[in-house]
């Protein structure tokens, strides 16, 4: 398939640059397995779902992953805008860097001086040991472990995607709004967006309706918004993320499936995680490392019913996921109906359920 299948034009002013208030008064489009649409809300979901069903959600924690600091190369200064993006060792990142010509292996980058939340539990200065392409180098911090994770909460700031920092600074409301109520395991750069929509009165209404409620870990990384370049999206290299999966959820899991009841992933990440846990007949084992799983129209998909998802970029990895669950052309009414409808569109915006295609 080509990429100029998963085009399609968004006027700018759908793009959600704050999410809904309460989080459950976003919309939720509803396309079941033959393609029907029907205008809902994410507090309508109890009614939507049955008895017994299981839910899925991904429980991964966003880390102040921006940092911003100055290069020291002699008297020269330069300014220096990172994005952590995977722990290599207690002490050592590797980092999305801007702009990554200023810097050159061996040199010292001060970040947080400026920072007016910084306590200075210890300096946040690093060194630059390695360059990759595309902006990608590796620091080495000066800190370690648990005093590096503290200085980086301290002096880092919320990592919102790029179609909203290009529009708008990150603030203090971002530090709850880009956040799960449910995070707990620290390691994501980019945060599990369908679970935004859920606060802990739906999660609540939820499990009174007989819907159970699991969690998987899957640390977003900031590849999630690296663009496809490749024209034949086979070609395109898929970035990896680790995640786990605990034998525990894995049996419930498979308890639910083998009573006939639907397991509804909240997130494409959820689902790309058990459609990695899962054998080829659909059993769901527990699962702890990287996946890289680059799912397209054609998967056959293993365990996954339902999908709660936001609604994605034009031409990305999340977009052609939605097409292959849905079907392109249910995909393509869905996302024609929700812009004529003006849904609120990426991190902060809309959600919709998806009933994988007969």
């Amino acid at each position: 398939m080509r990429l100029a299948d998963f085009d399609f034009d968004l006027p700018a002013d759908l793009i959600a640059l704050r999410p809904a208030q309460p989080r459950d008064a976003a919309r939720l489009l509803v396309v079941d397995a033959a393609g029907r649409l029907s205008d809902r809300a994410i507090a309508d979901l109890p009614g939507l779902l049955e008895p017994g069903d299981a839910l899925v959600f991904n429980d991964t924690r966003v880390i102040a992953a921006r940092l911003t600091g100055v290069r020291v190369r002699g008297e020269g200064r330069a300014r220096i805008e990172a994005t952590l993006l995977r722990r290599l060792t207690s002490s050592r990142w590797s980092v999305l860097a801007r702009p990554a010509k200023r810097l050159a292996i061996g040199d010292r980058i001060a970040f947080g001086e400026g920072n007016e939340r910084a306590c200075f539990l210890g300096a946040l200065d690093a060194t630059v040991t390695a360059r990759g392409d595309g902006g990608e180098v590796t620091l080495d911090f000066d800190l370690a472990g648990p005093d590096l994770d503290l200085a980086i909460a301290d002096r880092g700031g919320v990592p919102l995607p790029p179609y909203i920092a290009a529009r708008r600074s990150a603030d203090d409301r971002d530090r709850d709004d880009y956040q799960t109520v449910f995070a707990r395991a620290d390691g994501s750069v980019a945060a599990p967006t369908a679970g935004l929509h859920f606060t802990q009165e739906l999660l609540e209404r939820l499990r009174a309706r007989g819907v159970s409620t699991h969690f998987v870990t899957l640390h977003v990384g900031a590849g999630t918004f690296l663009p496809v370049k490749n024209e034949t999206i086979a070609d395109h290299p898929m970035h990896a993320e680790f995640g786990e999966v605990s034998a525990g959820v894995a049996e419930r899991l498979n308890a639910v499936r083998a009573a006939g009841s639907r397991i509804v992933c909240v997130g494409t990440t959820s689902l790309r995680l058990l459609e990695s846990a899962a054998d080829p007949a659909g059993v769901i084992g527990a699962f702890a490392g990287d996946t890289a799983i680059f799912i397209t129209p054609g998967y056959r998909f293993r365990c996954a019913d339902a999908l709660v998802t936001n609604f994605h970029l034009p031409r990305s990895t999340l977009y052609m996921l939605a097409c292959a669950f849905s079907g392109m052309a249910a995909m393509g009414g869905a996302y024609a109906h929700a812009i004529a409808a003006r849904y609120r569109f990426y991190s902060y915006g809309d959600a919709c359920l998806l009933w994988r295609k007969i």
